[in-house]
């Protein structure tokens, strides 16, 4: 029952605490085994017709005929079984015979020498609906055709939501198989397991495709097999862990850099382990400003839990600091890892952003004193559908828009009062998540940490980097000493490995965009760049004091407080964009624009986005000049060819047809590296 690789999923269950909430992850298939219909009641996910079979009717096998005509019989009220079969020396089994599961009657049994024995009445009556198949042979071709079919039953049909309860009907799928015997073996009984089933494929009670007495024999059938697993999988996460120790000593000897550390437990074994890269340590000392450490991946073959504590470089790349696997899920075990993993480091964060994990806060708070706690706002969001879509219906849609709108809220007073307005409005006074999100609002909500430096690992973008680069390397067939070489190969990778980095032109003309780009990586001119352009659709109006409020245009955003301090040529902006990410925002860009500054104080280009703290060359400047001198030579002949073709339906047609063959062909030549190019081979053409 237990699987031979090894397999890690995203943990399941909810921060809240409640061993009856799981959290659904985005993709995941829901209750595939069962849909509703309208009367609540839930058949096969296949909707398509289902036609009577007929005498002559052809199959290409009879597995193929029993399927056919056991899909017929659930849409019609029954199941049905194999009955005889007739073959012979030449043609093998050449007749199958199904039938109604209430054909025939049970034979008398020997009775048994117990003092109390079970008397079952049989289901079975006689009945002679039935279907016969028939082998032949067309053209060297088998295949079965219907002999005999009766449709007539001398007993009632049942209803769609009986018919489900017959036992040809009741299956376990394998993912639930797997789910089962985990909860067993975690002490969950039967009537529970039925609940988290429910409440995981999100079906009314009593809905699922199997019931209480289908598990119990699951159980009861599988329970040897899952002892005998059980000792096979102890044995072999103690000789994966003892193989992963071994590969971690020899990185050591042939890197002097890399370091791990381990705990064993009271037989010796290797309980918890740790690692981390020369180059991890280097690369913390540059971006280690803020980091994320995930610990949402869990292995179900070992029972292993995955703590990843990475962060973003100046382009914008997840890059991996440091891994653990800890062997159990506990306050002890996650203090351990995260202890481990920062005493790599040699330095503390400013910021750490983790899940919503009750036990990593307790951590944080512990270990980090002096270093800021914040919870991803993208976390909360992906589990806001499994909490309140189904107790709010169709309010959710209103009640997700209005979350997000408290959730970014300047003042900590306003926070309240309309946090304490949105759970009156949706009746959520009670709401165990609720309660949740309220006891730790001070590491997610805005208003409380507005001040703190994230360095935009809170990012949607992010986040999704960092899952896909968790998804790609735990994959069914990663055994613990291949997943150390996949952590390994994938972190040298983010180290520095030589790319062609994405060419951004100027886009305003403005003399503080040309001096940008000159400093900043291409990832942070991005991100400049985007409010560089924004601002200008902002007024700036001063008041008093060295305050100016920054005023949208179309009124389409709040106005914002910008304090400017002669002094040091300083700008706050209550929007606290530079304090969050390092980059000025859109308002104080307005103002210095409005001051005059063609260059921006050196201050507010910090070190960590700068092409000067990077892993890769410096020389990739040169090629930036280059791509911009082909930009230019290019934007100038479209410019010329959209001037060109618009004078007439022919040429634009021409020009269109043309362009776009030429786009397919440009995008399937090979990337080589960029060429010396001489400006007057462009003024030429």
């Amino acid at each position: 029952m237990k699987p031979a690789n090894n397999i890690w999923i995203q943990k399941e269950q909810c921060p809240c605490g409640d061993w009856k909430c799981f959290i659904k992850y985005e993709g995941e298939e829901q209750g595939q085994a069962c849909q509703p219909t309208k009367n609540g009641t839930s058949l096969s996910s296949s909707s398509e017709v289902i036609f009577a079979p007929y005498v002559g009717q052809i199959f290409k096998s009879y597995d193929e005929a029993f399927e056919f005509y056991s899909n017929f019989a659930r849409r019609n009220g029954f199941s049905i079984r194999k009955a005889r079969s007739t073959e012979s020396h030449n043609l093998g089994v050449y007749r199958r015979d199904f039938v109604c599961y209430r054909s025939g009657f049970n034979q008398p049994r020997k009775k048994v020498n117990v003092e109390h024995p079970r008397d079952r009445k049989s289901v079975r009556c006689g009945c002679d609906a039935k279907l016969y198949l028939t082998k032949e042979i067309v053209n060297c071709v088998t295949q079965w055709y219907v002999s005999q079919f009766s449709n007539v039953h001398n007993h009632e049909l049942l209803e769609d939501d009986q018919v489900r309860l017959l036992p040809a009907y009741r299956k376990i799928q394998e993912a639930d198989q797997e789910r089962i015997i985990l909860l067993s073996k975690a002490g969950f009984p039967v009537n529970r397991i039925i609940k988290i089933l429910e409440l995981k494929k999100g079906v009314q009670p009593g809905q699922l495709p199997f019931i209480e007495k289908d598990i119990r024999n699951f159980l009861r059938t599988c329970k040897k097999t899952v002892q005998e697993n059980d000792a096979l999988l102890t044995e072999k996460r103690v000789t994966d862990m003892m193989e992963l120790l071994e590969a971690c000593k020899a990185m050591a000897e042939r890197d002097g850099d890399f370091i791990f550390d381990f705990l064993t437990d009271a037989n010796g074994k290797v309980e918890n382990i740790a690692w981390s890269y020369g180059d991890s340590v280097r690369a913390f000392n540059l971006f280690g400003d803020a980091v994320q450490f995930d610990i949402t991946y869990q292995s179900i073959t070992y029972g292993m839990l995955l703590g990843l504590l990475s962060g973003i470089d100046n382009h914008g790349k997840p890059i991996v600091f440091a891994c653990a696997l800890v062997q159990e899920e506990n306050p002890h075990a996650i203090v351990w890892a995260l202890q481990t993993v920062v005493r790599f480091m040699r330095g503390r964060p400013q910021t750490i952003v983790t899940d919503l994990e009750p036990g990593l806060r307790d951590s944080i708070v512990s270990e980090l004193p002096n270093t800021k706690h914040v919870i991803s706002l993208w976390y909360i969001m992906s589990k806001l559908s499994s909490w309140f879509s189904l107790p709010l219906g169709l309010k959710y849609s209103e009640f997700k828009s209005e979350f997000e709108m408290v959730c970014y809220v300047e003042s900590t007073e306003d926070f309240g009062h309309l946090w304490s307005h949105l759970i009156t409005k949706f009746g959520l006074g009670s709401d165990k998540h609720i309660s949740l999100l309220w006891s730790c609002r001070a590491c997610w909500a805005f208003s409380f940490i507005k001040d703190c430096f994230v360095a935009r690992i809170t990012t949607a973008e992010y986040m999704r980097s960092v899952d896909s680069f968790l998804k790609g390397v735990l994959n069914e067939q990663t055994c613990l000493q291949v997943f150390f070489e996949q952590v390994g190969l994938a972190a040298k990778l983010g180290y520095g490995a030589k790319e062609d980095l994405p060419f951004l032109h100027l886009k305003t003309c403005m003399p503080v965009e040309e001096h940008a780009q000159g400093i900043l990586t291409p990832y942070a001119f991005s991100v400049y760049q985007h409010e560089l352009v924004l601002s200008v659709q902002y007024a700036i109006i001063e008041m008093a004091k060295g305050s100016y409020v920054a005023c949208h245009y179309k009124k389409v955003d709040e106005e914002y407080l910008l304090l400017w301090i002669q002094e040091g040529e300083q700008i706050h902006c209550s929007c606290k964009g530079f304090e969050q990410s390092g980059v000025l925002c859109r308002h104080a860009l307005r103002l210095f624009i409005t001051k005059n500054y063609f260059q921006l104080p050196y201050h507010y280009f910090p070190i960590r986005w700068r092409w000067e703290n990077s892993f890769l060359p410096m020389d990739q400047e040169s090629s930036r000049l280059v791509k911009e001198e082909y930009y230019r030579a290019l934007h100038s002949l479209t410019d010329a060819l959209l001037t060109e073709s618009l004078f007439s339906k022919e040429r634009f047609n021409y020009a269109h047809k043309e362009l776009t063959a030429l786009l397919d062909q440009v995008k399937n030549m090979p990337v080589d590296e960029v060429p010396e190019i001489l400006t007057n081979n462009f003024s030429e053409s």
